[in-house]
C-alpha cells in the first residue's frame, strides 16, 4: 500500500473515503470533525443525537454526503474515553477504519490524525500509530491463493494534517509507522508461509535478502559449521531431518560498531512434529508457526535499519526442523550444547529450548549489553496466561520492567513470570546436568529456568509467545494467521534505550 502524507483540508480529499473520529461522550463535534460537521449541515452531530453514533471505542459509521466534501464517503470511527486515550487506541481506530473502507470497496483513503488534536497525543506518535494501523488493517495472507491480486485491499493511504507547522512531525510519525508496519507484515509473511516452502535454509536465505535490501550484515552457519561451533543441541534438533539446519546472525552497527550490543534470539522452528516424542496430528497442522519468534526477530531486525536506530543491535535465529527419522535425536540421549552443562533429552518435543540454548550460550561472546530471546516455547504458557498475553521471565529486574512498559506502549502485552528455585530444581538431571523437560507444572517457567541456565552474565529477558503468535479468530488489526508479535515491541524498547 502506498502511504503519503498532505497539508490541507481533508474534506478536499477526492479519495473513495475519508476517516474523522469522535471521542466518546462529545456531542458537539471540534476540531476537524466540527469543521466536517458544519460543512455537512450538522450530519454528524445529527448521527450522535439520534443515538446511533456515541464514539465507542473502533465504533464506526458510514455517511454519504451530498455536498460539503469532495469524497463519496465518510467513515466516523471512535476513539472512546479521552481520559483513557492511548497510541495503541490510535492504531486500532485506523485499522477499524481501514477494515470498513476494505468492505465498502475503497481503494484509495485519506485519514485525518487520530489523537493529534484535542486527544493530546504527540502528533509524531499519533502519525505514527494512525499509519500502523491503517497498514495492518490491510494485511492479508494471499501468496497461496489463486487470485493472488486480493481487490479487497486498499491501494493508499493518506494521511492529512491542516496545521502547516505539524507537516516535518507529521512526516516523520508516518514514515516510522511505515517501516515498523511493514516489517510486521514482512515477520507475519515468513511464520504464514507453510514448511514446505520454508525450510530452515530457506528462512535463513530471506533473512539474508532482507539483510542485503536494508544494509545489514548477515552471516549464515550451515550444518557442518553449527557442528564445528560445538552447537550440539541445534545440530541435535535438526539431525532427523533431511533439510538441515541454520544458524543466523544479523548485525546494524549503529554509531558505534564497537558498543556492546542488544541482542535479539528468535526460535526458528521452521515446522514441528514433536520428532520422536510425536505430536497428535490434531496439534500439528499449524506448527509452521513454531518459528514466529524467528520472523519477529528479522522483522524487528529490518526495522532497526530502516529507521537507521543508533544502537549496535544483533538478531540471532536458531533454525531447525523437527522431524522423526532413523537418524533423529531419542529420549534418553545425552547432549553437548554450547556451553558446559550437557542435557538429558526427556522429550523431544521440547526442541525449542534447545535451539535457543545454542545461541544464548553463542551470545555471550560479544558482552552483550542485554539479551531477549522470543519463542512459542510452551503451551504452559497458553495456559496461564491466553492468547493475548506473552509471558516474560528473566534475571534482570530493569530489563524485565522496560519490556513490560514497551509491550503496554504497544499493546503486545507482555506478563512477568517469576523463576524460583523450585522451577530450577525440577530440571535438574540424574545422569546429565540438566534434562530438557521439568514436566508439567509450571512449564514455562521450568522451560525458563533451562534457558537461564546457559546465561552468562549478561541481562537477560524471555519472551514466551507461544499464545500470541497467531490467532484463530479475526481482529482489528491481525487476520487468521500470523500476528507478528514481538516486532513492535522489540522496536519501542529500543527506541527508549539510551545509546550509551
Amino acid at each position: 500500500m502506498n502511504i503519503s502524507t498532505t497539508i490541507g483540508n481533508i474534506l478536499e480529499s477526492t479519495t473513495d473515503a475519508i476517516v474523522l473520529n469522535l471521542f466518546e461522550g462529545v456531542t458537539e463535534p471540534g476540531g476537524a470533525t466540527g469543521a466536517a460537521n458544519r460543512a455537512l449541515d450538522g450530519l454528524i452531530a445529527d448521527l450522535i443525537a439520534g443515538g446511533d453514533f456515541s464514539g465507542k471505542r473502533n465504533q464506526t459509521a458510514v455517511l454519504y454526503p451530498r455536498q460539503g466534501m469532495a469524497a463519496p464517503r465518510l467513515i466516523l470511527v471512535g476513539l472512546g474515553k479521552r481520559e483513557a486515550f492511548t497510541p495503541n487506541h490510535v492504531r486500532l481506530a485506523s485499522a477499524s477504519a481501514t477494515r470498513e473502507a476494505i468492505k465498502l470497496g475503497a481503494k484509495t483513503l485519506a485519514s485525518i490524525i487520530h489523537g493529534g488534536g484535542i486527544g493530546d497525543l504527540d502528533v509524531s506518535d499519533a502519525a505514527q500509530a494512525t499509519v500502523e494501523g491503517a497498514i495492518l488493517g490491510n494485511y492479508k495472507f494471499t501468496n497461496y491463493k489463486t487470485n493472488h491480486d486480493d481487490p479487497k485491499r486498499l491501494d493508499t493511504f493518506t494521511l492529512v494534517e491542516f496545521d502547516t507547522s505539524k507537516q516535518i512531525d507529521v512526516e516523520k510519525g508516518a514514515n516510522t509507522g511505515q517501516i515498523i508496519a511493514e516489517s510486521v507484515c514482512f515477520a507475519r509473511d515468513l511464520s504464514n508461509t507453510p514448511g514446505n516452502d520454508l525450510p530452515p535454509a530457506t528462512l535463513a536465505d530471506r533473512a539474508l535478502e532482507m539483510a542485503r535490501e536494508t544494509g545489514l550484515s548477515c552471516e549464515i552457519f550451515d550444518e557442518q559449521r553449527i557442528s564445528n561451533e560445538g552447537m550440539g543441541a541445534l545440530s541435535a534438533v535438526g539431525q532427523g531431518s533431511a533439510r538441515p539446519p541454520r544458524f543466523v546472525i544479523l548485525e546494524h552497527s549503529g554509531t558505534d560498531p564497537n558498543a556492546a550490543p542488544i541482542i535479539f534470539i528468535g526460535k526458528g522452528i521452521t515446522f514441528d512434529t514433536g520428532g520422536i516424542s510425536l505430536k497428535s496430528g490434531d496439534g500439528m497442522w499449524d506448527m509452521k508457526f513454531d518459528m514466529s519468534g524467528s520472523a519477529a526477530v528479522i522483522g524487528a531486525m529490518r526495522a532497526v535499519a530502516k529507521l537507521d536506530l543508533p544502537h549496535r543491535v544483533i538478531g540471532l535465529v536458531a533454525a531447525a526442523e523437527n522431524m522423526p527419522d532413523g537418524l533423529a535425536y531419542r529420549p534418553g540421549d545425552i547432549l553437548h550444547p554450547l556451553g558446559t552443562k550437557t542435557v538429558e533429552i526427556h522429550s523431544t518435543d521440547a526442541e525449542g529450548r534447545l535451539a535457543l540454548i545454542d545461541a544464548i550460550a553463542y551470545s555471550a561472546r560479544y558482552a552483550p549489553k542485554a539479551v531477549i530471546d522470543l519463542a512459542t516455547l510452551t503451551g504452559a504458557c497458553v495456559t496461564a496466561l491466553g492468547n493475548e498475553v506473552s509471558g516474560l521471565m528473566g534475571n534482570d529486574n530493569d530489563l524485565i520492567a522496560q519490556i513490560h512498559e514497551a509491550g503496554n506502549r504497544t499493546g503486545e502485552i507482555a506478563w512477568h513470570l517469576p523463576i524460583l528455585d523450585d522451577h530450577r530444581n525440577s530440571i535438574k538431571s540424574n545422569v546429565a546436568d540438566l534434562k530438557n523437560s521439568g514436566g508439567r507444572p509450571a512449564g514455562a517457567l521450568t522451560a525458563a529456568a533451562f534457558l537461564e541456565a546457559y546465561v552468562q552474565n549478561f541481562p537477560w529477558a524471555h519472551l514466551d509467545i507461544a499464545g500470541t503468535a497467531s490467532t484463530k479468530s479475526t481482529k482489528l488489526d491481525t487476520p487468521i494467521g500470523a500476528t507478528g508479535v514481538g516486532v513492535r515491541l522489540l522496536i519501542d524498547f529500543l527506541r527508549h534505550q539510551s545509546v550509551t
